[in-house]
C-alpha cells in the first residue's frame, strides 16, 4: 500500500458474506513456527506458510442491493472498517451485488 501509493480500495462482492455467523480475516502468517506479516516470496516458504486468522462476527441481514452506506448492516460496516485498519487504506468503493448500480462510493479516492 505504501510503496504503490494506493490511497483507496475497491471492496467487491460484500454480499457473498451475507448470512455467515463468523468471518475469518487473514491478519498474518506463520512460517516454521514464527509469525510473519507478509506472504513470503519464495516458493519453498510459500508451501510451508499457514494463514493466521482473526474471527469477527458476521451478519444475517442482506447487503445485496445496498447503494448507500446507511443501508449496510452494522456488522458489515465493522467488517469494512477492520479491513481498512489492517491494510492501512480506506475503502473508497464498495459493491454489494453483481449489478453495477449496486455500488457505494464511500469516499472519492481523488480527493485529499
Amino acid at each position: 500500500m505504501r510503496v504503490g501509493g494506493v490511497n483507496g480500495l475497491a471492496l467487491t462482492k460484500l454480499d457473498v458474506l451475507d448470512g455467515l455467523d463468523e468471518i475469518n480475516i487473514c491478519v498474518g502468517y506463520e512460517l516454521d513456527g514464527q509469525k510473519i506479516e507478509r506472504f513470503p516470496s519464495g516458493s519453498a516458504a510459500q508451501q510451508r506458510v499457514r494463514p493466521v486468522y482473526e474471527t469477527i462476527e458476521g451478519w444475517k441481514e442482506t447487503t445485496q442491493g445496498a447503494r448507500r452506506w446507511a443501508d449496510l448492516p452494522a456488522q458489515a460496516i465493522k467488517y469494512v472498517r477492520r479491513v481498512e485498519e489492517l491494510v492501512g487504506a480506506p475503502v473508497t468503493l464498495l459493491s454489494t451485488s453483481p449489478d453495477r448500480d449496486d455500488t457505494i462510493l464511500v469516499r472519492d479516492p481523488f480527493e485529499d
